[in-house]
């Protein structure tokens, strides 16, 4: 719809801009606001404000705010200007007042002009920017004043673009522009006394020039203190501590961040509540894989005659699965041992521990004791625990989860799942394949939703395969007890049905482990989705207490938690010196159905909606030759990549050896390499890895140069002495 004030908005915005061109042009402005016109007109900007000073500071004043307002260049030299022209105090005075009243009216120009349509462009985007302008837009802007990261026009025109009150944007601009201007003013005092190049080494022109140098050093330092000042205040600091750093949680990113602190010589102190090697070793990962392995086994013995083998059956005894799956747990329980991490030099306590200030954690032990630590530093490693969902009669009816599942002896005759993520497809069909009969419930239209639609079709199809009933677009309602046994009512669409069950498995997602720990009491905040608010160097509000893993986010990956563990304790133990932001650049993940689906980078899927450029690449591992000696035939490689070119957006990979397949593509993006390296790097034959040649050969194929092939044809003929067509 035509909107007739929008539009002539725009018409006075672009008539305004092209005279503030052509004034700019016509008059030489860019000439003028230069240091060596500033020099050679010294004496006469002197003597005209000599003989009208009146007249002088007012032109001064509006040229400058109109500069400003404008954002033309040349503030700087016009601050100069300031000093020469009217000395430190009046110039002072006329910048301070001018510059902020200029950055007002840019501010305003923005607001009026842009900030309705941004804001509704990018609601999403823009909400964290909005919500932390709300709590801290002062100290934003402060910290931008005091400390030119961005130019000054810049500052002023996004800032209108934020919900940032115009009054408070004035005041604090006009606090925070008087230290630098006062700098500048000051060396433009200097510049009228160079008379003789002997001037220029004057020790007032000196100073103002060192001034110049090292006040963003010094405002930056200022800044970091009266921040820091703000968020310890009402918490007194000891004078000395008994740790380097204090570790909560021995779980992948706890184990990682210990090992390090530990082996630059840190002294460190692991406190873990419950089990060494946390959910991975002792619920997550660790029983999960060996569970699948032996489910996998059940299925390729019962498909042995594809291979030739006529007498194989298949017997499975669960409780002897369940075993050999405690039996894995203990066999990895050394590396993640508390005799381990001793050995290497950290302390481990088993206990509970509380932070009780942004220095002390108190631990509460077994036996009741209580001990509590200074330590200048604390990383967060708490990780999360299964979510259940508030279902009526859910927790009555004793729903198993990924932590409790693995307690069972009996194998359930009929199971239901509870969603349909990683764990609930990964479990489903294991114990499809161990004997169960298994329903999986997912409220969503598809399984593993953050996968491209395809792949959660082939996922499904093949879960089906192996015995599990999956619904989708299935709402699960409550839980019921009748004399049939235990059930569990689910909706879809307008209509309502029972499913029977002898258990039933929770696996809808975990949820960051947050209460119990001081963080509360010490006001340390949460994300929407309560995980711990951390910056990109994973600092909490309090800059010496950090979180990496499940309980940070963004994602929940045993080796995202120990790639985190890394910055965490470089940037506790060193951030005095260097600070390094987390790079998620590149995060793969796996999940291990059968087959495997494994990602890095962008899915088709967010390529689509994020409006990313791509193009698609395929190769089917039906045409592989190892794949087909050993029957597993069964899903793809399918790369994007930039328009034109070789360089990699992501990949995602369908097939039994997925998760080994994409190592070589996370090497390739996180070092920059193209298919065209892959493609030229030698592959031994026959092995599953050759697909990522492949594909890189069939990108190839799509872009070679086909008129360099018509004359190559042409060259060939020639040289077998034909001249004809053929």
């Amino acid at each position: 719809m035509f909107n007739r004030q929008k539009w002539l908005r725009w018409v006075l915005v672009l008539i305004a801009l092209a005279i503030l061109i052509f004034a700019y042009q016509a008059f030489g402005l860019n000439n003028l606001l230069t240091l060596d016109y500033l020099k050679a007109s010294r004496d006469d900007l002197l003597d005209l404000y000599a003989e009208q000073p009146s007249t002088t500071l007012i032109i001064y004043f509006v040229i400058y705010v109109l500069a400003t307002a404008a954002s033309i260049p040349g503030a700087v030299i016009l601050t100069l200007a300031a000093g020469l022209i009217f000395g430190f105090w009046v110039g002072l005075l006329m910048v301070s007042f001018a510059s902020s009243l200029g950055a007002l009216l840019a501010f305003l120009v923005a607001r009026y002009l842009l900030h309705d349509t941004v804001q509704a462009r990018f609601s999403k985007t823009l909400a964290p920017i909005n919500q932390g302008i709300k709590e801290q837009g002062m100290f934003y802007l402060l910290t931008l004043r005091l400390v030119p990261a961005f130019p000054f026009w810049l500052v002023n025109l996004l800032m209108g673009l934020t919900p940032m009150r115009a009054a408070r944007f004035y005041l604090v601009s006009q606090l925070g522009m008087l230290p630098g201007t006062a700098v500048f003013v000051l060396a433009g005092t200097k510049l009228a006394e160079i008379n003789a190049v002997s001037d220029i080494l004057s020790p007032g022109l000196l100073a103002s020039l060192v001034l110049l140098g090292i006040f963003p050093l010094i405002a930056k330092y200022a800044v970091k203190r009266i921040k820091l000042r703000k968020v310890y205040a009402g918490w007194s600091k000891p004078k000395r501590f008994d740790r380097n750093l204090v570790v909560i949680g021995a779980g992948a990113g706890g184990l990682v961040t210990a090992y390090i602190a530990a082996a630059v010589k840190a002294k460190v102190t692991l406190i873990e509540g419950h089990k060494m090697g946390g959910d991975c070793l002792n619920y997550g990962c660790v029983p999960s894989k060996a569970l699948i392995r032996s489910a996998k086994l059940a299925k390729q013995i019962k498909q042995a005659e594809q291979f030739g083998i006529q007498t194989a059956a298949v017997q499975v005894d669960f409780a002897q699965v369940m075993r050999r799956v405690h039996d894995v747990i203990t066999e990895i329980e050394p590396h993640d041992s508390v005799e381990r991490y001793t050995k290497l030099g950290v302390e481990v306590l088993q206990g509970h521990a509380v932070m009780t200030s942004p220095w002390h954690v108190q631990i509460t032990q077994p036996d009741g004791t209580q001990q509590t630590l200074t330590t200048r530093n604390i990383v967060i490693a708490t990780g999360a625990e299964p979510f259940v969902p508030p279902i009526p009669g859910l927790r009555e009816a004793r729903c198993l989860t990924s932590d409790t599942i693995w307690a069972l002896t009996t194998l359930p005759k009929n199971l239901v799942v509870l969603g349909g993520g990683p764990i609930g497809c990964e479990l489903s069909q294991s114990f499809a394949r161990l004997g169960s009969l298994v329903t999986q419930v997912e409220m969503g239209p598809r399984l593993m939703s953050r996968e491209d639609p395809e792949v959660s079709a082939l996922v499904q199809d093949y879960l089906g395969a192996d015995g599990v009933s999956v619904l989708t677009s299935h709402e699960a309602l409550r839980v019921e007890v009748t004399e049939a046994g235990k059930q569990l009512i689910v909706r879809h669409g307008d209509q309502e049905h029972a499913i029977l069950f002898d258990e039933i498995l929770v696996a809808v997602g975990r949820s960051p482990r947050v209460t119990g720990y001081g963080l509360e009491e010490l006001g340390i905040g949460l994300t929407p989705r309560r995980t711990i608010q951390v910056n990109a160097y994973l600092q909490t509000h309090y800059p010496n207490i950090f979180a990496v893993g499940d309980v940070a986010g963004p994602f929940q990956l045993t080796h995202v938690a120990a790639h985190q563990a890394w910055f965490a304790a470089v940037n506790a133990l060193f951030g005095q010196f260097k600070t390094f932001k987390a790079d998620y650049s590149v995060i793969p993940w796996t999940t291990f159905t059968d087959p495997e689906v494994a990602r890095v980078g962008l899915s088709e899927t967010e390529a689509q909606a994020s409006g990313q450029a791509y193009e698609v690449t395929r190769f089917d591992l039906a045409e592989l030759d190892r794949a087909i000696a050993d029957g597993s035939t069964l899903g793809f490689v399918k790369v994007l990549t930039l328009p034109g070119k070789d360089k990699i957006l992501g990949v995602t990979i369908v097939g039994e050896h997925a998760g080994n397949m994409l190592t070589e593509f996370v090497l390739a993006m996180r070092q920059g390499i193209g298919l065209n390296k892959i493609l030229g790097t030698v592959h031994t034959y026959p092995t599953v890895t050759e697909a990522n040649k492949y594909v890189a050969g069939n990108w190839k194929r799509d872009h070679a140069p086909e008129q360099i092939f018509t004359w190559l044809e042409r060259l060939h003929r020639f040289n077998r002495g034909q001249t004809g067509s053929k």
